[in-house]
Formats: structure tokens, C-alpha cells, sequence
């Protein structure tokens, strides 16, 4: 996460403050989230909660879904607007780092539920005897 994080940081650096486009407004949101499922997930593991690991997993989809759509705005603004294709470009870096950032606190989920229980995947309490 921290060389997302780094990569985002390196983007910001190179297009500075004279970008020829609007900054994705989906940005704010995917940082949020990500920060927000990091810290969630983080607790899940000290915790050993394998329900809020569970209830945080699903959370992702929602970081998937912002993705997706900031993704396809910024390919249509390229089209529309070839001036902007280089900063458009290093968005699409932001994007990907972000979503990745989110899929790395995913894994957090994975591994706490694995520690907890033994098991791969989503965790839906003891298995039933009988």
C-alpha cells in the first residue's frame, strides 16, 4: 500500500498544479473509503473479528464500482478532449493505485478470517454438526 501510496504521490509531483482537466471528484471518495477499509480491517485482525472482516470485505465492491466509472469518464474525456491525454493518463494511475490500495486492505480481510478459523474465504461462523 505504501508504494501506492508513493505512486500517487510521484503523479502529483510530475503534473503538479497546471493539469488541462478537472481532477476525477471520484478521487476523494476512493481515498476515503480505502483509508476507512484499512483501518476497519486493521481493527479485525487486533480484534480477531472475523465478522467485521466479513463486513468490511464487501465494502471493496463499492471501490470496484468508483473505479470502473472514473476509469470510463476519463477514457470518454480523452476522446473528447486529446489535449488532455497525459494528465488523463496519470489519472488513470491514480485510479488504479487507489483501487489496488483497497484490494490490499481486501487482504487483510482474507488473512484474518484464515487466522481465526482455518479457513479460505468469507467465513460464516462455525460449520453445523450433524
Amino acid at each position: 500500500m505504501g508504494d501506492y501510496a508513493e505512486g500517487i504521490a510521484k503523479i502529483c509531483l510530475i503534473i503538479g498544479d497546471d493539469v488541462p482537466m478537472e481532477t476525477p471528484k471520484q478521487f476523494s471518495e476512493m481515498a476515503q473509503m480505502a483509508v476507512t477499509m484499512l483501518r476497519r480491517r486493521l481493527k479485525s485482525l487486533v480484534d480477531r473479528d472475523t465478522a467485521l472482516a466479513n463486513e468490511v470485505w464487501d465494502s471493496d465492491d463499492e471501490v470496484d464500482a468508483l473505479y470502473d466509472g472514473v476509469c470510463r469518464q476519463i477514457f470518454l474525456d480523452m476522446g473528447q478532449h486529446p489535449q488532455t491525454i497525459e494528465a488523463a493518463t496519470h489519472f488513470l494511475w491514480v485510479a488504479h493505485d487507489l483501487e489496488r490500495i483497497a484490494d490490499r486492505a481486501t487482504n487483510i480481510s482474507e488473512r484474518v478470517i484464515f487466522l481465526v478459523t482455518g479457513r479460505f474465504g468469507r467465513y460464516g461462523g462455525p460449520p453445523e454438526t450433524g
